[in-house]
């Protein structure tokens, strides 16, 4: 079964903490603060692999998490970082990010940096200055980042087989190629996509075999989002009609129903080079089937090929093997250096964006007052609350945010209560 879909939370390792220490050795009566800074967490990264073929490995587990950054030591020692925790997903991969972001993962060994791991803390030393020469406190590191991502495979394949369930694309694609799908006479279409390689003598084609679609496909019904996405990434098509259908329907209309939900789907499908493969000629007598091919030539015109072929006796496989090479270009794969430089791709970079600055100042209740806002809510994480020092260093910075001017044109007054990520604290900045 080709898994195509899954759903993993992601969570950045968490910084390590700063350390609180003082230098203490013979003979050295004034060591002073020796705290260490601790490591930044792990990220979360995705990497294309192309070892990889679907999704299944995230049936099997579901959450990803980095390694936490090392606390700091004495003697100025700094925390080690967490390390990088690198997953690895199938090219065609999509990764769809809670804000809307988007990560296309085509070529191996590109990378998308999907959580980032918290920073560390700051140890005592950072804090010394000439009027605070022993500093009592440390900071504590940061959670990483952490999200449910949504993944999506679209296969990468040079050629779409599309068509209306039971039009015969699992049998042309298994005498066309290597490909093993089931074929038998079922009341049903394929569940599932399935991938097949067309040897030539100096190249190799990738089919895709895209499961049966139905009228209101590119709306959702049936299974068409999932099969649609499927050959958005194809360079040519082979639409597969049948010419005998069991069910007594008219061709010409089960080929209008596919175009068209396949051009309101992607407009760009609409435009891809087409070939029409007239299915189980087998079944029909052939002067039937060579009529059919030339009304369907003079409709479609000399830029669609139509071919009258039959998987049973392997009428018309050469000929619709030698057009699929000769149609499809012949393309170099790209590096992701490439890519990059042409636009196609955004080049990776890792970074740590500063806090948002945006934080408001709300009356509670009668001397109660509540400040929200990730710079404040991060600022407290920051700290040991039971620490005097450390409640004076929390006063200090929220001083030089402007914080305690907003609460003072809120009318706050000295005494009064303020309330930070859940925490009531009784300020009284004089």
């Amino acid at each position: 079964m080709l898994y195509d879909k899954a759903r993993i939370f992601v969570q950045g390792g968490r910084g390590g903490d700063g350390c609180l220490s003082f230098r203490r050795e013979a003979h050295v009566p004034h060591g002073g603060p020796d705290g260490g800074d601790g490591g930044h967490g792990g990220d979360v990264v995705l990497v294309c692999d192309d070892s990889l073929r679907d999704l299944q490995s995230f049936k099997r587990r579901a959450h990803y998490k980095a390694a936490r950054g090392r606390h700091g030591e004495g003697a100025l020692k700094q925390g080690a970082a967490g390390a990088e925790l690198v997953v690895g997903v199938p090219p065609g991969t999509v990764v769809r990010m809670p804000d809307g972001t988007t990560h296309d993962l085509v070529v191996p060994g590109q990378r998308a940096l999907v959580v980032r791991g918290g920073t560390g803390g700051r140890g005592n030393a950072r804090f010394k200055s000439a009027t605070r020469q022993a500093p009592r406190f440390a900071e504590n590191g940061l959670p990483g980042e952490e999200a449910w991502i949504d993944l999506q495979l679209k296969l990468l394949a040079d050629v779409g087989l599309v068509g209306m369930p039971n039009a015969g694309k699992s049998s042309l694609i298994s005498v066309l190629t290597r490909a093993a799908p089931k074929v038998a006479d079922y009341p049903f279409t394929t569940l599932e996509p399935h991938l097949g390689v067309l040897e030539g003598a100096e190249r190799q084609l990738i089919l895709a075999d895209i499961p049966g679609l139905i009228e209101g496909a590119s709306e959702g019904a049936g299974l068409g989002h999932e099969f649609l996405a499927h050959v958005e990434r194809t360079r040519l098509l082979v639409h597969v009609l049948d010419l005998a259908p069991l069910d007594g329907s008219d061709p010409e209309r089960s080929y209008e129903v596919i175009e068209r939900e396949l051009a309101r789907h992607d407009p760009r499908l609409a435009a891809l080079p087409r070939i029409l493969a007239l299915s189980k000629a087998d079944l029909v007598p052939a002067e039937e089937a060579a009529a059919a091919a030339e009304r369907w030539r003079a409709q479609l015109g000399p830029e669609v090929p139509v071919i009258v072929t039959s998987s049973a006796t392997h009428e018309g496989i050469d000929e619709l093997a030698a057009e699929l090479l000769r149609r499809v270009p012949v393309e170099r794969p790209h590096t992701a250096a490439e890519l990059a430089a042409e636009g196609a791709l955004a080049e990776h970079q890792v970074y740590r964006p500063a806090a948002a600055r945006a934080w408001r100042v709300t009356a509670a209740g009668p001397g109660v007052f509540r400040v929200s806002g990730e710079p404040v809510e991060r600022l407290i994480a920051r700290y040991d609350l039971g620490n005097e020092e450390a409640l004076a260093q929390i006063e200090r910075r929220l001083k030089r945010m402007g914080v305690i001017r907003a609460l003072q044109d809120a009318g706050f007054e000295p005494g009064d209560d303020v309330e930070i990520a859940g925490v009531v604290f009784e300020l009284d900045p004089g």
